[in-house]
């Protein structure tokens, strides 16, 4: 049986203002709304984050759209959600996040098995020259693979 993944939402700006360290899978508490949202795509992580409130990991500002075809019963699109961890993982990326310049970043929203997951990165901000040299090197690497591209062609 393979684990079939199918990707909602990534937080593709994530990787480029954080320096992502470590990364753990969590559950989510959703309303039968949200789940159907999902399915349809309809997440954003841009602006969310997570926190560790009363022993327990909940994930902040992640808008799911109303369901289309919902009623008066339609969840909050911002509404703070429980994340299912182990106590010992709250435990452990709580101290982690507490440390200075640390962050709990949602990094991808996807089902795995029938299940929505999130995926949470422990990041450390990246100052404007880390930022800057991340670009450099991803160019750099544009322009390597273009080169062996034509190279290839002309002989």
């Amino acid at each position: 049986m393979s684990d079939s993944v199918k990707i909602v939402a990534s937080n593709r700006k994530a990787t480029h203002e954080y320096h992502i360290d470590e990364r753990v899978e969590a559950g989510m508490v959703l309303q039968g709304t949200e789940v159907k949202s999902l399915r349809a795509g309809k997440a954003n992580l841009r602006e969310a984050y997570c926190v560790v409130e009363r022993g327990e990991m909940m994930l902040k500002q992640c808008h799911i759209s109303p369901y289309d075809h919902g009623n008066r019963a339609n969840h909050d699109p911002v509404r703070s959600r429980k994340l299912l961890l182990h106590k010992r993982e709250i435990d452990k990326l709580g101290k982690a996040a507490a440390q200075k310049g640390y962050t709990l970043v949602p990094m991808k929203i996807y089902f795995k098995r029938g299940k929505a997951k999130l995926e949470i990165g422990l990041g450390k901000g990246k100052k404007l020259y880390d930022k800057r040299k991340d670009i450099a090197d991803r160019d750099t690497k544009r322009r390597m693979e273009r080169a062996e591209a034509t190279r290839g062609r002309d002989e």
